[in-house]
């Protein structure tokens, strides 16, 4: 049917001419009321977005010198926020020193990994980033 016609019909029923595909030949047109579709449009959105899970990424620090029950202790706070569904960043600072003994660090970040690993699986190994060691644990899924 020719534009002016198809236009006639829209504003004979009080609603919109509206081009669906305007790439093909001939163009595609729908009648419908647009000003209605937009709104459903955005109550589709805003609803997807109240639906989606935001993942934060929470952060433990640990010290080369870190002894086991420390360790146990920052183990059970991380697990906390695996179980929540967070993401944890293990950071493990060298000062002075103990920058020349980063392996006991290394051996202490995997501990640390071994005893989340019921819980989390190791996102990114264990990196030294200047002075840092850093380590990034996901939420295993259920």
């Amino acid at each position: 049917m020719s534009a002016k016609d198809a236009q006639k019909l829209a504003n004979g029923k009080n609603l919109d001419l509206v081009k669906i595909a305007p790439q093909a030949n001939p163009p595609v047109c729908k009648i419908m009321d647009f000003g209605k579709y937009k709104y459903e449009l955005s109550k589709k959105e805003k609803e997807a977005r109240k639906n989606q899970k935001i993942v934060d990424v929470k952060e433990v620090r640990l010290s080369p010198s870190i002894e086991s029950h420390d360790l146990s202790v920052k183990a059970n706070n991380a697990s906390k926020f695996l179980k929540n569904g967070d993401k944890v960043k293990v950071t493990m600072k060298f000062r002075g020193r103990e920058l020349a003994n980063t392996t006991k660090g290394q051996t202490i970040i995997k501990q640390f990994a071994s005893i989340l690993e019921e819980v989390s699986t190791v996102e990114k190994e264990p990196k030294l980033e200047g002075k840092q060691l850093i380590m990034i644990l996901a939420p295993k899924n259920a």
